[in-house]
């Protein structure tokens, strides 16, 4: 089944419940989105309620995939808030279901992402990624390159610092994502 996308869509109370929903599900499946497992739709809404002021108030953008009518996969276009940063944003909270995993909607969802950001005259996309779970590698198949490493950044558990791995789509290539 193909995603259908909406940008930008109204932050009702339902809406917001079901991203957190989305949010949850996704940490607790191991997702790299902010958090460390287990987590509670309260843990979630300390961090998502700003991101959905930055959302409703502007200048961030919300990308959400909906598989029929469930929500499936989310992600948000970050203004960089700096001037001389307006050129390019950064890709946060990108999710996709876990009972969905391997259907493409990844993929798909990215894909939308990059046609966004050249619409939107962004000449490039960033996304931070955390290491460890292999998710550098579904990135480089969609085009995106290591810029760098902080290394030991997030610390997942005592004993368990992981490298904060810098990520880089260049949209002025011309050539779409591949994956």
């Amino acid at each position: 089944m193909r995603l259908r996308f909406v940008l930008d869509p109204e932050l009702t109370s339902e809406l917001r419940e079901q991203i957190v929903a989305l949010w949850v599900d996704v940490t607790n499946a191991g997702g790299a989105v902010g958090f460390v497992p287990p987590v509670t739709a309260g843990d979630v809404r300390a961090t998502a309620d700003p991101t959905f002021t930055g959302i409703a108030d502007g200048p961030d953008r919300l990308l959400l995939g909906y598989a029929g009518d469930r929500l499936v996969a989310a992600l948000i276009l970050c203004d960089n808030r700096f001037n001389l940063k307006t050129h390019w944003c950064v890709l946060k909270r990108v999710m996709v279901h876990p009972d969905t995993q391997g259907q493409g909607y990844g993929a798909a969802l990215m894909r939308e992402a990059e046609r966004l950001g050249r619409e939107l005259g962004r000449e490039a996309l960033h996304v931070t990624v955390r290491d460890g779970l292999g998710l550098d590698r579904f990135y480089r198949g969609l085009g995106y390159r290591e810029i760098g490493r902080l290394p030991g950044a997030l610390r997942v558990a005592p004993g368990d610092d992981r490298d904060e791995i810098l990520m880089w789509r260049d949209l002025t290539d011309g050539k779409p994502a591949e994956g």
